[in-house]
């Protein structure tokens, strides 16, 4: 890496606590050995489990936390534990004292302290939260909101747009990255207004770092004909959640039928690498690490029940955005955008 940043790590967050966000720390030191770390959270559990990874121990403070959010927490309870290990990670980064935050605790409580703290950008109206999916393409799908806004209107969904194509050309090494919005129908008049509207300021944008290639529907969201696919955080966090429970479903189905019968445990050992390669790629460790894009700083969610493998990857996204300056490559896309306010207030006026 070209500079060593820090990262700031809510140790008490997510299922297993501080045993796996250490452990996870350690496995992404491996991988990027500039990375600095500031751990927050009950400093004799924290040092205890640095004990295991001496690695990790010698690039890291620890700064002790007196609460935690737990993620049974609502956002206006947890943003009054100013003491808590969520929040300090979170402050680090206002301070300028860490470069992002990592945590794996509680969602909301997660976006409303980061939205409070650090603010949205010149030009955002909302931020949205960002993860990858998995594709039949050559790169996954980067897909917005997932969940930190469950009604958008045109203009945040062009400005997820925005977002979310200046994270793919980042995440996949792209100059103009396929962008669609999700919708129930491909067809032009489909669509909520919002959706339609979105569209049509999308088409008329030439001068923007994106491909728009029109609308998906949720059965294609796995193709890998799109980089970014936008939506509001309703339709977002539905459609990723039936994601995740339908690559459940596969592979429990799968592992029940390989073990019925003496023949299908035969079939299992002939057809174990292929089932190896459809786990590695349906694993959400492997695609673990969303991002809140459009704030003034990084913020990663790591998935609560991730392992050291998953924790590691949501470390690797943190250290990759600030590595390639997610910020900054953001607000200049969003300079572009504001020349579009013609077209959007063309489109909220009504036909004579």
């Amino acid at each position: 890496m070209s500079r060593q940043p820090r990262i700031a790590i809510d140790a008490m967050g997510g299922d297993e606590g501080v045993r796996v966000m250490m452990a996870g720390a350690a496995l992404a030191r491996h991988r990027h050995e500039g990375l600095r770390f500031t751990l927050f959270g009950d400093e004799v559990r924290i040092k205890a489990a640095l004990d295991r990874h001496p690695n990790l121990r010698a690039a890291s403070d620890v700064v002790h936390s007196d609460s935690v959010v737990d993620g049974s927490d609502k956002p206006s309870v947890a943003i009054r534990k100013k003491s808590s290990s969520m929040a300090m990670a979170i402050a680090a980064v206002k301070a300028g004292d860490a470069g992002a935050a990592v945590s794996a605790g509680n969602t909301g409580a997660l976006m409303a302290m980061a939205k409070l703290a650090l603010r949205t950008m010149p030009g955002v109206d909302r931020p949205a939260l960002a993860a990858m999916l998995p594709t039949l393409g050559d790169n996954d799908a980067i897909m917005l909101d997932l969940g930190a806004n469950t009604e958008c209107d045109a203009r945040n969904l062009v400005q997820f747009a925005v977002m979310g194509a200046a994270y793919a050309r980042i995440a996949f090494d792209l100059d103009r990255p396929r962008v669609r919005l999700l919708n129930i129908g491909t067809e032009e008049l489909k669509g909520t207004d919002e959706i339609r509207d979105a569209a049509a300021i999308l088409r008329a944008a030439n001068d923007l770092s994106l491909q728009f290639d029109g609308f998906t529907e949720g059965d294609k969201i796995a193709r890998g004909d799109s980089d970014v696919i936008v939506c509001d955080g309703f339709s977002g966090n539905v459609a990723l959640k039936t994601a995740e429970g339908t690559a459940r479903f596969v592979t429990d189905v799968l592992r029940k039928a390989f073990t019925s019968s003496i023949r299908s445990k035969i079939g299992f050992l002939i057809s174990k690498p292929a089932m190896y390669m459809l786990k590695h790629h349906l694993d959400p460790n492997n695609h673990n690490g969303a991002v809140f894009l459009g704030l003034n700083g990084v913020v990663v969610k790591s998935h609560g029940g991730a392992d050291e493998k998953g924790v590691a990857n949501a470390v690797h996204v943190a250290a990759r955005l600030l590595e390639e300056d997610i910020t900054r490559r953001i607000a200049a896309d969003m300079a572009g955008v504001e020349g579009l306010g013609a077209v959007a207030s063309k489109l909220e006026q009504p036909v004579k």
